[in-house]
C-alpha cells in the first residue's frame, strides 16, 4: 500500500527510447537516443514523417518504474507523478497541438494515462498522469506499475505538419521494495479481475453449477452482497415485490448519488430581495470582495468601487433571515481597512477570522498617496479589527498589489497569495507579484515562487484569475487571468506538499466553446470535486456588450470534462427592465461565493454594459443560482404534479418508466404517508411484473431487467463492466 503522503518519493528518471510507425518511415536519429533537453536545436527533437496519427513513441525506463496510479479511496480517482514536455525555444508549428499518453507492463496492453496538449510557446509543462477504473471492487489504494510509457501525437500546430516532441521527463517512484509490492498487487488484481469476469459470464448464460463451483474456490464475490441479493430476488426468485423494497431501500441509502451526479445540470436562478432593519441595502459597486461563513449562514461584503469613490462598508447578510446587516459603515473608523477596492478577502471558518489584503490606488490618485501594504483581521465574534502589519514588503511578505487572489488553509492555519500587479507611483512598467504564504500563528510570512520576466517560472504571475485550495489534497487551483495584456486559459495545480506544478488541462478554452475570460469567478466543492466557473469580460481591451457574457460552466474533476450550464449575452436596456428578476445581465467585476452544504452559489454588483449607449453601468442586484441534476424533482412540485406523472406512467416504454420510478419520481416521494409510499410500491412492483414477464419465467427477460437496474448502482459495487467474450481477438 501507498498513501498519498508518498509522494516526496519521486524523482527524474533518465530515459532511453524507441521509436515506431505503421508507416515504412526510417527513423532519422537512433531509436535508442537518449533525449537531450537542448531547446535552442533543431535537430534536438524526435519527429515523425507526417501527421499521420498512428505514429508514436515508445519509452522504457532503464528499470520499472510507478509512473501513474494513487487510486483515491472516495473518488475513484487515480493521482500520479508527471510527465514533462519540453519545447523549442519559440513557437513552432510541429508542437503537438493535441496528443495522449498511455501506460503499462507491456506494450500491447496499456491504459489511457493523459489525454491533453500543449500551449505553443517556448514554456516546458508538466502534466499529472492519471487514471481511472471503474472495476476495482475494494477501497483501498491500488497501484499501477509501468515498465512503458506510449505518447501518442494526434494534431500539431500546423495541420499539414509533422510532429515533434523536443524533450521528455518523467518523474516517478522507482523504489524497488515498493515498485515489487506493486506489481505483485497489479497481478493479483488483474487475476480477480479475469476470475470476477468469468463468473459473470457463467451467470449470465445460466451455467450455476460452472459459477458456483468456481466461487466456491477461489472465494472471489462477483458483487457487493446488495447486488447479489437483488439479483437473487429478481433472477431466481422472480419476487418483484421485494426486489422493489430493495430498490426503495437503495436510494435511501444515497446508492444512486454517483447515478444522478452523471445526469446533466439545469439551473435556477433566483433574484433575492433583501435590506436591512431600515430598508438599507448595499449600493451598486464592482471591485468589491465576498465571503461566506457557511456554517453560520452569514455572506460578508467590504468595500469596493461605486463609480466615484472607494467604499469601506462592511456588511452580512443573513441568508436563513434574507436580512441585510450593516456591521460598520467605515471600517477605518474601527480600526480596520481604509476605504479600498480590487483587494481580496477570506474566511477562516476554524476560528472565525476574516483577513483583507491589498487595493488598488488609480493614476490620478497616485501623487500623494500612501503605498504601504497593510494587512487587517476582522475577529467574527469578537466584533474586532486588527491591523497585523503596518507593510508587509518590510517584513518578507507582497508589496502592495491588487487584483491577486488569496485563499486559506483553515486546519494548517496558512494563507496563500498569489499573483496581482504591484502599485508603483510611477504607472509604468507593470511589476507583478508571485506566490507567498503567510503563517497566521508563527505570523511569518515566506515567498514560494518569486516572479520573474527571463527564464522557466512554473507559476506565471497575473492578475484578474481565479485561485482555490483543495484542504484535503494540499492543492491550489489557479485559472485563467491577465498577463500583460494577453488573456491566459492555463488550469494549473500547484502542489503544496512538493511544491510542483502540474497541468491539469493545458488549455480549458479548448473543451467545448469555453472562452478565456478575464476576472471570471470560480467556486469549489471539495465533496463533489467540482469546480463552478462564472465567466465574465471576453475582451478586456473592449468593454463593450458583446465582449461581456455571463455564461457557467462546470468542471467535474473526476471526470476530467467541462460542462457548460448555462450562458446569456443579451445587453440590451430594454430586455433587462422586463426581465430583471428573471435572470441577471452579463457583468464582470462581480463577486460570487458558494455554499457547498446547500449548494448554491451567490453572486452580487459588478459592471454591466448597455448596448444601445455603450454606458458602463455598476450594479447592486443580489442573485442564487442553484444547479439541479436533470431527471430530479425539487420541492417546488407539489402532489398534484406527481400524480399526474404517475399516471401518465403506462405510456412510458416500460424501461424507462421504471427508469423514472427509481430515479425521479423517488426522490420525492414522501414515504411517511402511507397512501403516497403506498402507491409508489404498487407502480413499481406492477413494473417489475411487466419487464420481468416479457415471457413468462424467462431467465434471459429477468436478466436483463437485473443489468438494467445496475445502472443506477455505483461502480464500485457490481460486477465487472466488460465482457469475457469480449475478450476473444480473431486474427
Amino acid at each position: 500500500m501507498l498513501s498519498t503522503k508518498k509522494r516526496h518519493l519521486e524523482h527524474s528518471v533518465k530515459l532511453s527510447y524507441e521509436i515506431h510507425s505503421c508507416s515504412s518511415y526510417t527513423a532519422p536519429y537512433h531509436p535508442r537516443n537518449i533525449m537531450e533537453d537542448k531547446p535552442s536545436e533543431q535537430s534536438s527533437r524526435w519527429s515523425s514523417k507526417s501527421n499521420d496519427q498512428m505514429q508514436y513513441v515508445l519509452i522504457k525506463p532503464e528499470s520499472m518504474a510507478i509512473v501513474p496510479v494513487i487510486l483515491c479511496q472516495f473518488l475513484n480517482h487515480f493521482i500520479v507523478d508527471s510527465i514533462t514536455f519540453g519545447k523549442y525555444h519559440k513557437e513552432h508549428v510541429c508542437n503537438l497541438k493535441q496528443f495522449k499518453v498511455y501506460g503499462g507492463l507491456t506494450p500491447n496492453n496499456m491504459i489511457e494515462l493523459l489525454h491533453s496538449g500543449l500551449r505553443n510557446n517556448s514554456r516546458p509543462e508538466i502534466f499529472r498522469l492519471k487514471h481511472r477504473t471503474n472495476q476495482v471492487v475494494c477501497r483501498t489504494y491500488q497501484l499501477l506499475p509501468c515498465q512503458y510509457i506510449k505518447i501518442v501525437p494526434l494534431a500539431a500546430y500546423g495541420s499539414e505538419f509533422n510532429f515533434s516532441i523536443w524533450y521528455i521527463e518523467l518523474k516517478g517512484v522507482q523504489s524497488p521494495e515498493i515498485v515489487q509490492q506493486a506489481y505483485f498487487d497489479y497481478i493479483k488484481f488483474r487475476e480477480n479481475e479475469a476470475i470476477r469476469l468469468c463468473l459473470k459470464h457463467f451467470r449470465q448464460r445460466n451455467y450455476l453449477d460452472a459459477f458456483n463451483t468456481l466461487q466456491s474456490k477461489t472465494k472471489m464475490l462477483l458483487e457487493d452482497p446488495f447486488i447479489t441479493e437483488l439479483y437473487v430476488q429478481i433472477v431466481l426468485n422472480g419476487d418483484f415485490q421485494m426486489a422493489e423494497d430493495t430498490m426503495v431501500n437503495a436510494a435511501k441509502k444515497g446508492l444512486f448519488e454517483e447515478y444522478i451526479r452523471n445526469c446533466p445540470y439545469d439551473h435556477f436562478w433566483k433574484k433575492i430581495e433583501a435590506t436591512d432593519a431600515y430598508g438599507v441595502s448595499p449600493c451598486t459597486r464592482g471591485g468589491h470582495q465576498m465571503c461566506i461563513d457557511v456554517e453560520a449562514g452569514q455572506i460578508y461584503l467590504l468595500g469596493g468601487w461605486d463609480g466615484n469613490n472607494n467604499l469601506a462598508d462592511f456588511w452580512s447578510y443573513d441568508i436563513k433571515k434574507k436580512k441585510w446587516n450593516l456591521i460598520s459603515n467605515n471600517t477605518r473608523e474601527q480600526g480596520g481597512p481604509s476605504p479600498r477596492s480590487n483587494h481580496k478577502i477570506c474566511f477562516d471558518h476554524t476560528m472565525k477570522q476574516i483577513y483583507v489584503f491589498g487595493r488598488f490606488i488609480g493614476r490620478g490618485a497616485r501623487a500623494n498617496a500612501n503605498f504601504n501594504s497593510d494587512f487587517y483581521s476582522y475577529d467574527i465574534i469578537n466584533d474586532r479589527w486588527v491591523k497585523l502589519c503596518d507593510n508587509t514588503a518590510l517584513v518578507g511578505g507582497p508589496s502592495l498589489i491588487y487584483d491577486h487572489q488569496m485563499c486559506i488553509d483553515s486546519e494548517a492555519q496558512i494563507i496563500y497569495v498569489f499573483g496581482g500587479r504591484t502599485v508603483h507611483p510611477d504607472t509604468e512598467p507593470f511589476t507583478y507579484s508571485g506566490l507567498y504564504s503567510y503563517n497566521v500563528r508563527s505570523k511569518e510570512w515566506k515567498l514560494i515562487s518569486e516572479e520573474s520576466n527571463t527564464g522557466y517560472v512554473p507559476l506565471k504571475s497575473r492578475i484578474g484569475h481565479s485561485m482555490l485550495l483543495d484542504q484535503n489534497e494540499k492543492l491550489l487551483f489557479i485559472i485563467g487571468g491577465d498577463r500583460d495584456n494577453t488573456f491566459l486559459n492555463d488550469f494549473l495545480i500547484y502542489d503544496i506538499n512538493t511544491g510542483l506544478v502540474h497541468e491539469l488541462i493545458a488549455d480549458y478554452a479548448t473543451h467545448e466553446d469555453h472562452d478565456s475570460v478575464f476576472t471570471q469567478r470560480t467556486t469549489f466543492d471539495v465533496d463533489t470535486q467540482e469546480l463552478y466557473v462564472l465567466c465574465g469580460l471576453k475582451d478586456k481591451k473592449d468593454k463593450r456588450s458583446q465582449a461581456i457574457k455571463n455564461s457557467f460552466w462546470v468542471y467535474d474533476m473526476r471526470l476530467d470534462k467541462w460542462t457548460k450550464i448555462y450562458q446569456s449575452e443579451i445587453c440590451s436596456a430594454q430586455y433587462w427592465e422586463s426581465n430583471e428578476t428573471t435572470e441577471p445581465r452579463p457583468r464582470y467585476a462581480h463577486q460570487m461565493v458558494y455554499d457547498n452544504i446547500h449548494k448554491v452559489q451567490y453572486i452580487f454588483g459588478g459592471r454591466a454594459v448597455e448596448t444601445e449607449v455603450l454606458k458602463q453601468q455598476r450594479l447592486d442586484d443580489f442573485w442564487e443560482l442553484h444547479l439541479i441534476r436533470v431527471g430530479r424533482f425539487t420541492t417546488a412540485y407539489s402532489i398534484p404534479d406527481k400524480e399526474t406523472k404517475v399516471t401518465n406512467i403506462p405510456s412510458f416504454e416500460s424501461l424507462k418508466a421504471l427508469k423514472y420510478l427509481q430515479v425521479q419520481l423517488g426522490q420525492v416521494v414522501n414515504h411517511s404517508i402511507e397512501a403516497e409510499s403506498a402507491e409508489f410500491r404498487d407502480l413499481t412492483s406492477y413494473l417489475f411484473h411487466k419487464i420481468g414477464d416479457k415471457t413468462p419465467g424467462s431467465f434471459n427477460s429477468r436478466t436483463e431487467l437485473f443489468e438494467k437496474l445496475l445502472e443506477f448502482f455505483p461502480n464500485t459495487m457490481k460486477q465487472p463492466k466488460d465482457n469475457l467474450i469480449d475478450l476473444v481477438k480473431v486474427e
